[in-house]
Parts: C-alpha cells; structure tokens; sequence
C-alpha cells in the first residue's frame, strides 16, 4: 500500500493558492492542484480521494504554458504544466494547513 501511496504524492504535487483557485473553493468546491503533465483524471481522482479520505464529483484539467523569462542577454522558456480542478461532493472538504 504505502508503493501506491508514494506513487499519489507524486500525482498531487503541490495546491495551487491563487486568488481564483481560493474563489473557486468557496463558490463551487473546487481545489486546484499542480500535476505532472502526463497524469490523467483518473490518477488524480483516484490520488486525491485517498491522500485526502474525500469523495470527488469531477476532475478538470488544463496544460499551463511556460513563461518566456529574460535574464541578461539570455532568454528561456519556464516549463509547461499541468493544473487539475477536482470538484468534490457536497458534505467534504480539504484543510490545507
């Protein structure tokens, strides 16, 4: 079990605290998470119900595009990723602390 558990850990990298993702919590239960870009919506739906012992209702994805950054002379590209908006039934909820 503990194999599967790392594997979700993995999955669920990291909430997503933005003044939209916050807004979204609070009108429609909705949590916004960042994932690796090859990750499907049953992998996150599967990793946030056991990582966090709720029930989802939906899973949206989106690929972010990576920001052209200047430094100097130099310029590159930020990485692409992935942000996954996990809707959760009525009654459940997510404490990040």
């Amino acid at each position: 079990m503990s194999g599967a558990i790392e594997r979700y850990r993995a999955i669920i990298q990291k909430p997503v605290i933005t003044e939209k993702a916050t807004g979204d919590q609070e009108r429609r239960n909705a949590y916004h998470f960042r994932v690796p870009p090859g990750a499907n919506k049953v992998e996150i739906r599967r990793a946030v119900e056991t990582l966090f012992g709720v029930k989802v209702a939906s899973v949206n994805t989106t690929t972010v595009r990576g920001k052209w950054r200047r430094r100097g002379y130099g310029s590159g590209q930020a990485p692409d990723w992935k942000r996954a908006m996990v809707t959760l039934r009525e009654g459940h909820t997510i404490e990040f602390h």
